[in-house]
């Protein structure tokens, strides 16, 4: 199955600003250009390094930090999207790196085809989605990276690998979290499943009981999400379930409900709140004991990434720690307790997902089942001392950042932390050996 491609238009000389979806990230590059396959992308890389620029491919804006930041030569993924290719014996598709994760879960369902977990946002390219370390919770493998069986790479000397479990596998091994400092990467292969039927539980418990009973849910379900409303003692907790229903039996919200519920309320009339609390600190307080104790059960069923995904609309900041799985209950009353004893007015619910271990070299999940926790705060809010504090928290239960959300960390003390740090090190000097494609972001975290 493949996807026509457009005439690739010529290079736009110091245009308009190329801006994060969080507003937290400008950048104004030299040149701008939309490749239309690998041999473009080649071309451009080749041209770049021969005359010692930098290149990189933005995706869709959705990280907090620069890790995108293409201040030279960027180019935009929008010629690079679509399904190329299904594999039904080996229960594989293979997708442009610019594929949008929503047109996929879309195409992959009219193809009767599911990936076997996802996030809970779906506006990333698919490149940018593993590249950063995108991920949802629990299942056998929760990031989208440890779901990757195959990749097309542009190299930093415009070689064009196509890397598998049998041709360059040390190369797919870190690539597949590579932080665009491994290659530009063109074309992705996914391994998928027959679509499913996800039912999903949504409840609402005391602090104390969803602390003591976190392991027993994630046990207990596939899937288990949760979010803790600081200032009060209220816990959401979203349970998703694969179930044998067929299609036609799935029970989804009803559209009025759906849009009442997950639009008008958790979008329209949370976002007027958390501007509101950036604003008047003191009504943050009310605001979260308000929002929380207008949770209410409900249960539904669909195909997963109408389950998996919502829509967020209200703009924010995010910082996301991965710490090992036994601590995370610890760390989460750390993390309260210290909010209380700074009384800080958080106007966002702190987020609890659970993850399985994996193999990919740069995950914050390498090597040990982890509990993510994320942190947000409004647009209009200073983030700065929130994020801060909770951070020396969870640098000293071991937390591993987040790529794609904010985070202080440098190579420094980021190598000890993983693993295979230098295994990824090694990839990456073979592979860029003259960093044609690195920025600030890659030199603080990764090293020269």
């Amino acid at each position: 199955m493949t996807v026509q491609r457009p005439v690739a238009p010529s290079p736009t000389r110091r245009g308009p600003a190329w801006r994060t979806w969080s507003g937290l990230v400008e950048v104004h590059p030299r040149e701008r250009h939309t490749p239309t396959d690998s041999a473009d992308v080649a071309r451009l890389v080749a041209d770049a390094a021969s005359d010692g620029r930098r290149v990189k491919m933005v995706g869709s804006g959705h990280s907090f930090t620069d890790v995108a930041v293409a201040d030279d030569v960027m180019l935009l993924p929008s010629g690079l999207a679509g399904v190329r290719h299904v594999d039904r014996d080996a229960m594989t598709v293979t997708v442009g790196a610019g594929t949008r994760l929503r047109d996929l879960n879309v195409a992959l369902t009219d193809l009767g085809l599911t990936l076997h977990n996802m996030g809970d946002i779906d506006a990333q390219t698919i490149a940018g989605a593993i590249s950063t370390g995108t991920h949802g919770t629990g299942g056998v493998w929760s990031s989208l990276s440890a779901q990757v069986v195959g990749l097309e790479l542009v190299t930093g000397t415009g070689e064009v690998l196509t890397c598998s479990e049998t041709e360059h596998p040390d190369v797919l091994t870190c690539a597949r979290l590579g932080l665009g400092a491994l290659g530009l990467i063109t074309a992705v292969t996914l391994r998928v499943e027959p679509l499913f039927v996800l039912e999903a539980t949504e409840s609402v418990l005391g602090w104390d009981e969803a602390l003591g009973a976190l392991d027993q849910l994630v046990a207990d379900h596939h899937h288990v999400d949760a979010y803790w409303f600081p200032g009060t003692d209220r816990v959401q907790v979203k349970a998703n379930d694969r179930t044998d229903l067929r299609l036609d039996e799935a029970a989804p919200l009803p559209a009025w409900r759906r849009v009442l519920e997950d639009e008008v309320v958790a979008n329209g009339a949370f976002g007027v709140m958390a501007a509101l609390g950036a604003r008047v600190p003191a009504l943050v307080g009310p605001f979260n004991r308000f929002a929380a104790g207008q949770l209410s059960v409900r249960t539904y069923s669909d195909v997963p990434h109408r389950v998996f995904t919502a829509p967020r609309r209200v703009v924010f900041r995010e910082m996301e720690y991965a710490v090992p799985r036994a601590a995370g209950v610890e760390v989460l009353r750390e993390v309260r307790a210290l909010v209380e004893r700074r009384g800080w007015r958080i106007g966002f619910p702190v987020e609890i997902r659970a993850t399985p271990a994996d193999d990919v070299p740069l995950s914050a999940s390498t090597g040990r089942d982890s509990t993510y926790l994320a942190f947000h705060t409004p647009r209009g809010a200073d983030h700065t001392a929130y994020f801060a504090g909770v951070e020396e928290v969870l640098r000293a239960h071991d937390g591993r950042p987040h790529w794609g959300k904010l985070h202080t960390r440098t190579a420094a003390d980021l190598a000890p932390a993983y693993p295979r740090w230098d295994e990824f090190a090694s990839v990456r000097d073979r592979l860029d050996p003259a960093r044609v494609f690195t920025n600030a972001y890659l030199r603080r975290v990764l090293g020269s």
